[in-house]
């Protein structure tokens, strides 16, 4: 099997010649066959292929190798690299905040609201009871929240990148929510995604009446949104790229092609194979094997 490692530097330190060094003897110590690297970016990211063993091996191979160094480690097939759809969570992914606990600051509940998200993002609690819980508490709140809470929201690094490069090479990118249509639909039209799905807040005129639409969008639902566009388009699940960081991202990270653990919850990176700990979302791209100059956006 054609196999690809890539290797992607944090921010705040650049890949060295040495580290790169170090992953490829990693693998020829395990008997791969292993060719020269291939920078997609400088110092920033780079392409090692290799063949005769096991991405998973070769993963667990190079992590051994490496230690903590701030780098991400990507190892796959070569076929389908390239993915033509993306399903992305948005609250702590696309958008750096969890938008229901900075609605919730204009309640004065931020700190109480906050605890119950992580739980619930941590898999400690169940996902739909907590959304109502977090939801009810916010009963008679002024939907003039909703605008202010949108205007502060500020985007992961790489997620306008991620959305208009896979866009312009002709995936279909989907942004799939727990969170609520008010800011799904504020998010996708930013960054360029083709449609956004989430949960619904019930109003009273002009508040929030504590309520969310049924069925809430949870972790079956954000399965069922990846299988299902990929089933209509017609794709296998190899050419599919999904992204997120809860608990309620697990299923459509196991099941995506590329599933990728952003800056997640410990239980999530214990459950998903790949794991960006130390990059944007552009490392998505170069897990794709797009060179920075193709990037758009």
């Amino acid at each position: 099997m054609e196999c690809v490692l890539t290797l992607i530097a944090s921010a705040q330190a650049p890949l060295e010649d040495a580290l790169v060094a170090a992953a490829r003897d990693a693998l020829h110590q395990r008997h791969a066959t292993v060719s020269p690297p291939v920078w997609l970016a400088p110092r920033e990211a780079c392409d090692v292929a290799f063949a005769d063993l096991e991405p998973d091996m070769a993963d667990a191979a190079v992590r051994a190798r490496i230690g903590d160094a701030p780098v991400d480690i990507v190892c796959q097939p070569v076929a389908d690299r390239r993915k033509m759809l993306l399903v992305a969570d948005m609250d702590s992914t696309i958008v750096t905040a969890e938008t229901l606990d900075e609605l919730a600051a204009f309640a004065g509940l931020k700190t109480e609201i906050a605890t119950i998200t992580a739980r619930a993002m941590a898999g400690e609690l169940d996902f739909e009871s907590a959304l109502r819980e977090r939801v009810a508490m916010l009963k008679g709140l002024n939907a003039d929240a909703l605008a202010k809470t949108f205007a502060e929201i500020e985007y992961t690094p790489g997620a306008h990148a991620l959305v208009q490069t896979m866009t312009a090479n002709g995936a279909h990118c989907m942004l799939v929510s727990g969170g609520f249509t008010y800011f799904t639909e504020r998010v996708a039209a930013h960054c360029g995604f083709h449609e956004a799905h989430a949960n619904t807040l019930g109003m009273d005129g002009n508040c929030l009446d504590g309520t969310v639409g049924e069925p809430i969008l949870g972790r079956d639902a954000k399965l069922r949104a990846l299988l299902e566009a990929a089933g209509a388009r017609r794709l296998p699940l190899t050419r599919t790229c999904a992204v997120g960081d809860g608990a309620n991202d697990v299923a459509m990270l196991q099941a995506a092609g590329l599933g990728v653990a952003y800056h997640a919850k410990p239980m999530v990176q214990d459950m998903v194979r790949v794991k960006i700990n130390h990059g944007d979302l552009t490392a998505l791209l170069y897990a794709q094997g797009y060179r920075k100059e193709e990037f758009k956006g």
